[in-house]
């Protein structure tokens, strides 16, 4: 459960302070952490024989050897080279820090398990806020769920970037659900705002980008007041997160409360969203549409449909402008200088859009 490292780190600290060496062994005997050399003293035989005796702790060898207990099973011995009251006592304040790093690393555990099980609703009601109490997390506090998604997948860099960006939030928590993407369930202040958790966003992005070297693709749900809704706020942000892919690739923080008409495609059928096209276009359905022809009505479209700006943000004449959009009305039947058509016409990009992210989905 806990790390070698962090328990090497424990021992070598109390090693400089008291300069009693310690070493940590499983129950058969291998090394976990130590801060001398195993010989004959410390041999596995007679760490293995200790761990199956009634003893607790005892003096064998010249040294003091110490059993530290997880849920009352050994999870391993504690050597204090030394058979002095001095090594005695340094062994037991030894077993006591370790014992304690046991239980905080299992609540640590237990936090991250029950927050990955609250974020999938995988908990009743009555179990939710039990555990919570248990576990000391507030049920009555705002929270925001964030999503991050970097490209490569099981980006432990990235994740640890966040841990130590949050670090001194000890309210907040970071795991994942997936391989794809790390969470962020952060507790807010009661007058902190979407304008607040909008900062919070920029800074993670601007931390990965930088640190992390890793272009990253940021989404948030609502602010929500209770625990049991914390699972609805983390669903509105992985919407987003897709929703965001389709319809806003140019936005790297996509929030769940401005995805506009986009959320509502999203949850379209596709059978829906192919009768709709064939009302649109009939057969004359576009398959795609080149890079030209996109970014003259998406300039048009930005302009409010006004030709003549339009035309002076793309350097092109006004009549070749309107050569365009006629050429357009042609192949689509749809004349996007009128407000109707314009209409019809972006809900129709959105639509495609959707119906080709979903279809690369099912591959």
């Amino acid at each position: 459960m806990i790390s070698s490292q962090v328990l090497q780190s424990a021992i070598d600290e109390l090693r400089g302070i008291t300069r009693i060496d310690l070493g940590i062994y499983d129950p058969e005997g291998r090394v976990v952490a130590t801060t001398f050399q195993q010989d004959e003293t410390v041999s596995s035989g007679i760490i293995q024989q200790f761990a199956e005796s009634v003893a607790d702790s005892q003096v064998i060898q010249g040294c003091h050897f110490f059993k530290i207990f997880n849920e009352q099973v050994i999870e391993y011995v504690l050597i204090s080279k030394g058979s002095n009251e001095d090594a005695g006592m340094i062994g037991k304040v030894a077993v006591s820090e370790i014992q304690n790093l046991i239980e905080a690393y299992k609540e640590r555990y237990d936090k991250n398990n029950f927050i990955q099980n609250l974020l999938l609703d995988n908990l009743l009601l009555v179990d939710m806020y039990n555990r919570a109490k248990k576990l000391h997390i507030d049920v009555e506090v705002p929270r925001v769920v964030f999503m991050v998604e970097t490209r490569q997948e099981k980006d432990n860099n990235a994740r640890e970037l966040l841990k130590t960006l949050f670090a001194s939030r000890a309210k907040d928590f970071i795991t994942a659900v997936d391989e794809k993407s790390i969470i962020l369930v952060r507790e807010l202040k009661p007058e902190e705002t979407y304008e607040d958790v909008e900062e919070v966003a920029k800074m993670m992005k601007d931390m990965l980008n930088s640190e992390a070297m890793s272009a990253v693709r940021i989404s948030y749900g609502t602010i929500v007041n209770e625990i049991k809704l914390v699972s609805k706020s983390y669903k509105e942000a992985k919407m987003a997160l897709d929703v965001g892919k389709i319809f806003y690739s140019e936005k790297s923080i996509v929030a769940y409360n401005t995805l506009g008409i986009g959320r509502l495609i999203y949850q379209l059928p596709i059978p829906l969203c192919e009768m709709f096209m064939q009302e649109v276009f009939g057969d004359n359905i576009p398959d795609s549409l080149d890079d030209e022809t996109l970014m003259t009505i998406n300039k048009f479209f930005e302009n409010n449909l006004n030709v003549s700006e339009t035309s002076r943000q793309l350097y092109v004449h006004r009549n070749t402008l309107v050569y365009r959009l006629e050429k357009l009305q042609k192949s689509t039947g749809l004349d996007i200088r009128v407000f109707d058509d314009a209409l019809t016409f972006k809900i129709a990009l959105m639509v495609v859009n959707y119906m080709k992210y979903m279809e690369n989905q099912d591959y």
